[in-house]
């Protein structure tokens, strides 16, 4: 049996842009409808969402049928959860909160099998393994792992360069939500400070021949990003597309009834 093929990590070291869609919802069955919709990846939130080990399992067995890649974010750069994870066949990981290339490099090692890191070796049970079915899986699995990192503090990014140098680190991902709290401007991830902040970001990682990525619902913002040479760019989250879309309806429809015979006053 052969190791499947990171397709999200062959097109980021192809030059080619992938579009991606956040998962919160912690659900196999709105992961695989999600799979359908056309997205190049799909990232599986394990850090802000209620999702666990077992939650995330089912969601990458429904994508497995679909041609869109699952990145899995686990709730901290911890060695156990990593191992976890990758157990559980995940082969793309978004870390969050590293802010220094020493920790960057631990969690490059917590993806590795000894003597080049320290994950654990349970091979046997582990999907990744199919089982122990892929052949030579613990020699040949680090060339389809892809390791992510998230700069989304000022220190992060005062180590930008440091960090995205490292061998190992894939892709550097800008959180604009908690990079615009460390910088004083909670709540306001598209404040011009904030996007210079990660436009200047994208340069220094993609020079350090890195894949560089973000969150944002600024289409605009976004479309300028991959312009810069982003690799990866979310364009939304599953939460905030399912409240909208709701609530828009709601209010059409509600709104139209208001005023007519038999419509209820809802005024105090």
């Amino acid at each position: 049996m052969n190791l499947p093929v990171n397709r999200f990590k062959a097109a980021l070291r192809a030059g080619q842009p992938q579009i991606g869609l956040w998962v919160g919802l912690a659900s196999a069955y709105v992961t695989e409808l999600l799979a359908t919709a056309g997205f190049d990846w799909l990232l599986l939130d394990a850090e802000h969402a209620p999702n666990d080990p077992p939650s995330v399992l089912a969601q990458l067995q429904a994508m497995a049928p679909y041609p869109v890649h699952p990145i899995v974010r686990p709730v901290i750069g911890r060695v156990e959860l990593i191992k976890q994870y990758l157990d559980l066949g995940a082969q793309s990981l978004l870390i969050p909160m590293v802010e220094s290339a020493e920790q960057a490099q631990r969690i490059v090692e917590a993806t590795r099998y000894p003597p080049r890191g320290v994950r654990g070796v349970g091979a046997a049970l582990a999907r990744a393994s199919r089982w122990n079915q892929i052949d030579d899986y613990l020699s040949c699995c680090d060339r389809e792992l892809c390791v992510i990192v998230q700069a989304e503090t000022v220190r992060a990014m005062s180590n930008l360069d440091a960090i995205a140098r490292v061998d190992g680190v894939d892709g550097v991902f800008f959180g604009p939500a908690d990079l615009s709290a460390s910088m004083g401007l909670l709540g306001q991830g598209t404040h011009p400070d904030v996007m210079a902040a990660i436009v200047a970001g994208i340069h220094t990682v993609t020079a350090a021949g890195k894949a560089a990525g973000l969150l944002t619902g600024d289409h605009a913002f976004a479309s300028h990003c991959l312009e810069l040479g982003a690799g990866f760019v979310a364009v939304g989250v599953d939460t905030t597309l399912l409240v909208r879309s709701a609530s828009s309806l709601a209010k059409t429809f509600k709104s139209s009834l208001a005023g007519k015979p038999g419509a209820v006053d809802e005024t105090y």
